[in-house]
């Protein structure tokens, strides 16, 4: 029991290891990429204002209240790169456990009299009647 513990506690931290790559790979290479080739096009500020920021001169009364769903799109990308990402390392994780691992074999029929043990037999019980 002790041991798929510490391999499942090996797991989820390098699994969260694995997710800030990833994260970081999707907000600081992917994102700029299509960004650039959209034009300069930013997920996260993408907004639906529900009400105004209430301002008295520099200073704010009550902030802007919006739905951040810009913010959500990115998330939601982040989520399915990483888990495509996972998926991709589990399954090559398997098939290279799957070539490790030989092949039991069939197992062997059972031994029976040989066809000169059967005719030596057969020559006996004729002999005896």
């Amino acid at each position: 029991m002790k041991g798929n513990v510490m391999d499942m506690a090996v797991g989820v931290v390098i699994g969260g290891a694995f997710g800030k790559i990833v994260s970081s790979l999707v907000a600081d290479i992917i994102m700029p990429l299509i960004g650039a080739i959209t034009g300069g096009l930013n997920f996260t500020e993408w907004k639906w204002v529900i009400r105004e920021a209430v301002m008295e001169g520099e200073t704010v009364v009550k902030p802007a209240l919006t739905l951040n769903w810009g913010n959500f799109l990115q998330v939601v990308f982040d989520f399915l790169i990483i888990a495509m990402s996972i998926f991709l390392v589990i399954k090559g994780i398997n098939q290279l456990k799957r070539k490790e691992e030989p092949k039991p074999e069939a197992p062997a029929a059972p031994a029976g009299p040989t066809q000169e043990e059967l005719l030596a037999e057969i020559r006996d019980l004729l002999k005896n009647k």
